[in-house]
């Protein structure tokens, strides 16, 4: 089996519709024209913090978290201790994950469609709904972080590459309109690869190890 038909059927899928033109103007202010959205997906993943202090004045104890972080320790427990992954939880998740994906795209030039809440788009991602019972080991949860670390370290390094490549992309648009096409399949490549890891490391919806591929 060749790595792009392994890659096909991981159960998290990540495609962006290649644009032919880009618009300069947008793309010239792209940093100043995601903020509202950007906002908008900060306040419903961010996390709350509380501090308490003790009659002296010193930090007793402080406390953060977020939503993605509370969904992955739920969903943790939910499989750990009753072998279920609530349909209406899964859909939540789903859902999240794909207007971060469109933020993340528009962020990084891949497309000119300013995110939507709800439509689709060009950004298309797709998760598989798993049967916890048959397709995922009940304690497994527990150590995927750990085991995901070299997935991690990779791609810190891609992550590093990619943030030059988007500089380059957006220069090439601002005079020729065009994202390049190599530099636009390897940005997607590294959205691809960690989209896989997040649904194998934190979404917890499949046991397959990511492939170490960008396709």
């Amino acid at each position: 089996m060749t790595v792009e038909s392994v890659s096909a059927a991981y159960p998290a899928r990540l495609e962006v519709d290649y644009p032919e033109q880009h618009n300069r103007v947008t793309t010239l202010f792209r940093v100043i024209l995601i903020i509202p959205i950007g906002i908008v997906l900060a306040v419903l993943t961010a996390g709350a913090t509380r501090t308490v202090y003790d009659q002296s004045g010193k930090v007793v104890s402080t406390t953060s978290g977020g939503i993605s972080a509370g969904l992955f320790v739920a969903t943790l427990l939910m499989i750990v201790f009753r072998e279920r992954y609530p349909r209406w939880w899964f859909d939540f998740v789903l859902e999240l994950a794909r207007f971060s994906a469109r933020v993340g795209a528009y962020f990084v030039l891949l497309t000119d469609q300013y995110p939507s809440t709800v439509e689709e788009q060009s950004v298309h991602l797709h998760i598989d709904y798993p049967d916890v019972e048959r397709d995922l080991n009940r304690w497994l949860p527990l150590v995927k972080w750990l085991l995901a670390i070299p997935h991690f370290v990779i791609l810190f390094f891609l992550a590093v590459g990619a943030f030059f490549a988007v500089i380059v992309a957006w220069f090439a648009i601002l005079f020729t309109g065009r994202y390049p096409r190599g530099i636009f399949d390897y940005v997607v490549g590294v959205g691809r690869w960690g989209l896989r890891v997040e649904a194998y490391a934190f979404l917890l919806v499949t046991d397959r190890y990511p492939p170490f591929s960008l396709h």
